[in-house]
């Protein structure tokens, strides 16, 4: 798709202001049970619960915003192994078709599809992925840490969002990203970095290859996406549904996520000159959709980027190749 096509695709409209606004808030009931209960770990715990209503966890995120999360207290963050060996990325060329057929009705056309396109193999050593994002809380360390000047443009008025303080930070760009995994070596002495397009694949889709990082069909309550309605971030972990079978939380949906590499074809595979080349000519690799795009980009294969404007506020997590402490 080019720029002079953007204007006409639903996948570059912002939310019509006539659009349903749903309510996200517990019952009365649901309210009290959870204040009468409210000790942290076991307000962590609901965040992360598939049975309970999403409501309630993400009330119970909110009040852990508030009063501090114990899911992000280390001075490391917490990860999952990811077992290395050979594995598959991206898509064969014959099934870009059925990819754009599925989601033609939100504006996707085949050459964002075809970046996905050879499947190949790629060798990985065994590496350990951030169960969760980071977050606003854990960005704001680092920018009282080392003096930053960039705040999120998420941030209102620069102003640390100390209320989503366990929502993932966006808003980011690649540079500051890079600048936080450096800070964070250094704070813990661990080696700490963003993963390559490749593993953030391998984290999300696991051995059996799925589609989506919770299996082989979209699943609007396994997400954060335009779909859910709530068009802004949730506490990490609040969509235990959509984990990854390594056990990784927010792969698809709440923020995309910037990788440590830029746009470049796979081995053999076309160069997609895009409204992302266009405009930015080199960009950084985003992987795994957002609250502010629709499900499409939740595919475990997609590859996108941080176009320019308000709906590509993205994120990111570290990685390691060595075991954390």
């Amino acid at each position: 798709m080019k720029l002079s096509e953007v204007a006409e695709s639903p996948h570059f409209k912002e939310q019509d202001a006539l659009a349903a606004l749903p309510r996200f808030h517990p019952s009365p009931e649901q309210a009290e049970a959870l204040l009468a209960t409210a000790c942290p770990r076991r307000l962590a715990a609901q965040v992360e619960d598939p049975a309970l209503p999403l409501p309630v966890r993400l009330a119970a995120g909110a009040i852990l915003a508030a009063t501090g999360d114990p899911r992000l207290t280390g001075p490391s963050p917490a990860t999952r192994l990811v077992p290395g060996g050979e594995t598959s990325v991206g898509l064969s060329p014959d099934e870009v078709d059925g990819v754009v057929e599925r989601w033609r009705h939100v504006g996707v056309v085949g050459s964002w599809i075809e970046k996905e396109t050879p499947r190949h193999t790629v060798v990985l050593r065994d590496f350990w992925m951030a169960t969760y994002p980071v977050t606003n809380g854990e960005y704001r360390h680092f920018l009282a840490d080392t003096g930053h000047p960039a705040r999120p443009t998420t941030w209102y008025l620069g102003a640390y969002p100390w209320e989503r303080s366990n929502h993932p930070v966006a808003g980011v760009r690649p540079e500051d990203a890079d600048l936080y995994a450096r800070w964070l070596s250094e704070r813990t002495g661990h080696p700490w970095r963003l993963p390559t397009e490749a593993e953030w694949e391998r984290a999300a889709k696991g051995e059996d290859g799925r589609e989506y990082p919770w299996g082989q069909l979209f699943d609007g309550d396994a997400c954060n996406t335009r779909e859910t309605g709530l068009h802004t971030t949730s506490p990490v972990g609040a969509f235990p549904a959509g984990v990854s079978p390594y056990g990784v939380h927010d792969m698809g949906g709440n923020v995309e996520e910037f990788v440590a590499d830029d746009y470049a074809p796979y081995p053999s595979g076309p160069f997609i000159e895009d409204h992302l080349v266009e405009t930015m000519d080199r960009y950084r690799v985003a992987r795994g959709g957002s609250f502010s795009r629709y499900g499409d980009l939740t595919r475990t294969r997609r590859r996108h980027g941080a176009f320019p404007g308000p709906l590509y506020p993205v994120g990111f997590r570290v990685a390691t190749g060595e075991r954390p402490s």
